[in-house]
């Protein structure tokens, strides 16, 4: 899938989050890459052959004092991942919204383990 349609994808996800959740972001981006840095799977705790979906890069929103100033917190979502366990464009659409709501979850302070019995 070209970038733009994949990109596409990411906007489609952040539409279809529940208004009070997308009006709660609050100083993150949201990024697309082919690959993961070596850094992204060391923070991630995946080996190298590994395959990670999207990452969530800073203070999530439980743990901001009053007084935070910081640089835009980041998701990354990668794109060769995704592609490469989708079955078709249906399959990797909902691959891409499942991860880029993982990730929201992150930014607001929730665990894996939370995340995962939240999905069930």
């Amino acid at each position: 899938m070209d970038d733009n349609k994949f990109r596409k994808l990411i906007e489609e996800a952040l539409d279809s989050l529940p208004k009070e959740f997308a009006q709660k972001l609050d100083n993150v981006s949201v990024v697309v890459e082919d690959y993961p840095s070596p850094m992204q799977l060391w923070k991630a705790r995946i080996p190298p052959w590994g395959l990670l979906l999207g990452l969530y890069e800073g203070i999530p929103q439980t743990r901001r004092g009053i007084y935070y100033s910081n640089i835009p917190d980041k998701i990354t979502i990668f794109k060769v991942a995704l592609e490469r366990i989708s079955k078709d464009d249906e399959d990797l659409k909902q691959r891409v919204r499942k991860t880029v709501i993982h990730e929201i979850g992150h930014h607001f302070g929730l665990s894996d383990e939370e995340l995962e019995r939240a999905g069930k």
